[in-house]
């Protein structure tokens, strides 16, 4: 049994400040074969974060399968994203902590879910450069019926807006959707996000239920 880390949740969240989405020639050249890959594989790549946005939570869905890890780094390289992701602390310990940290990552204590939010408020106030957090609303890539709300908690402490990024695996199109300027009403601002993910369709699309 995995014992929860001693270390304050904060110091667990910190970011990488240098990571595979902004490391000096080998960004460049990944970016350039994820878009190829991609592009083989099929798929389109859509949207772009607008410039005066520089910190916002990511929401990644559908979260289906343990291959929308890899999907999702090239879909965030094609896009330009450099982006962050939650994992448990326990895939960050020797000897692939330093990967998962350059890869984006950021390791949290899933037996302190009631600290989560504050520390990602925390980072997010705490970094002097852009922050993307990729977050999934379900939380899990197994079916659920209610998502998690962490990610909308996290957005309306950090006061920042939450970008709707997504995965078609039926029209096998990646992209970044809308902006959502989050109005503090929990109810309506669910609504409009799962109103959007309803026709998107993961890879697994019997695990995904946008629960409009």
């Amino acid at each position: 049994m995995v014992q929860a880390s001693s270390e304050p949740l904060d110091a667990v969240f910190a970011p990488a400040s240098l990571t595979i989405f902004n490391t000096p020639l080998v960004t460049p050249v990944l970016r350039l074969v994820s878009r190829l890959c991609l592009r083989l594989l099929g798929w389109r790549l859509l949207g772009s974060i607008a410039p005066q946005i520089k910190k916002a939570v990511v929401i990644a869905a559908p979260h289906t399968s343990n291959w929308d890890l890899p999907y999702s780094l090239m879909a965030g390289f094609g896009l330009g994203l450099q982006a962050h992701w939650l994992g448990k602390a326990s895939l960050f310990r020797f000897p692939f902590g330093g990967v998962m940290r350059w890869l984006g990552g950021i390791g949290v204590e899933r037996s302190r879910p009631g600290q989560l939010v504050s520390a990602a408020v925390n980072c997010f106030k705490a970094s002097e450069g852009p922050l993307f957090l990729m977050i999934p609303p379900e939380g899990t890539r197994s079916k659920v019926r209610e998502w998690k709300t962490g990610f909308y908690y996290i957005a309306q402490g950090a006061q920042v807006p939450i970008i709707l990024a997504y995965m078609d695996h039926g029209k096998k199109e990646a992209g970044l959707g809308p902006c959502l300027e989050i109005t503090g009403n929990l109810e309506q601002d669910m609504a409009t996000v799962k109103a959007f993910y309803a026709p998107i369709r993961g890879l697994r699309p019997d695990q995904f239920d946008a629960g409009t």
